[in-house]
């Protein structure tokens, strides 16, 4: 039996004041229907859609609707589409309290799609900011949970660019709470599939409120 997720003080604020707790969903895979980590967000977003009362749930698909990847033109402001996009994906970001990324493992790492969603949340002044003794996350307080999609087996391997590199980036935003809920070896067979599948469903926590 999995143990319920302790929902952290600051996840769940808002439900204590009467108000509502927000949940950004992302998607990443491009295989659509066929996609194992949009399966898994839908059961975790659906757990906590009915174990949270009046959860908010924003919606994105960044394979549908990509944001567009850094370039001169970007950075350098010269494109007013892509900096309303950024500061819209930002917006987002602030304002959940719990993530839920859906991350098929693409030849190693995680889709340039959602490499280019990163850098439109990690910007200094607004998620992090330098200081004399280093840099400091100025988005803590939030629970992410990656829902991991694999044809191999890599998490705890010297060739896992995946885990790693996303625990670091949303702890260099304050972040410390990030839940990973994993299916491997889906290409191996169909029963490989079936049962990674199958026991990543069965490792979704229930979201409680954590004591005062």
């Amino acid at each position: 039996m999995q143990r319920p997720t302790v929902v952290s003080k600051a996840a769940l604020a808002a439900s204590d004041r009467s108000t509502t707790v927000k949940l950004l969903h992302i998607d990443s895979s491009a295989l659509a229907a066929n996609s194992v980590s949009r399966q898994l967000t839908a059961a975790i977003v659906a757990r906590w859609q009915d174990t949270v009362p009046g959860l908010e749930v924003t919606y994105r698909d960044l394979d549908a609707d990509p944001l567009p990847h850094l370039t001169n033109a970007v950075l350098g402001g010269g494109d007013a589409a892509a900096a309303q996009a950024g500061e819209a994906a930002m917006q987002q970001f602030l304002a959940a309290d719990v993530i839920v990324v859906g991350v098929p493992r693409y030849n190693f790492g995680v889709p340039s799609t959602l490499k280019a969603w990163i850098d439109r949340i990690a910007v200094a002044g607004r998620t992090f900011k330098y200081t004399e003794n280093g840099p400091i996350g100025l988005a803590g307080g939030k629970k992410v949970i990656v829902a991991e999609a694999s044809g191999g087996e890599y998490a705890g391997t010297a060739i896992d660019f995946v885990a790693p590199y996303l625990k670091q980036v949303f702890g260099f935003l304050g972040i410390t709470d990030v839940q990973f809920v994993r299916a491997e070896r889906v290409a191996y067979s169909p029963q490989h599939k079936a049962e990674a599948i199958e026991a990543a469903l069965a490792s979704i926590t229930t979201p409680l409120r954590q004591a005062a």
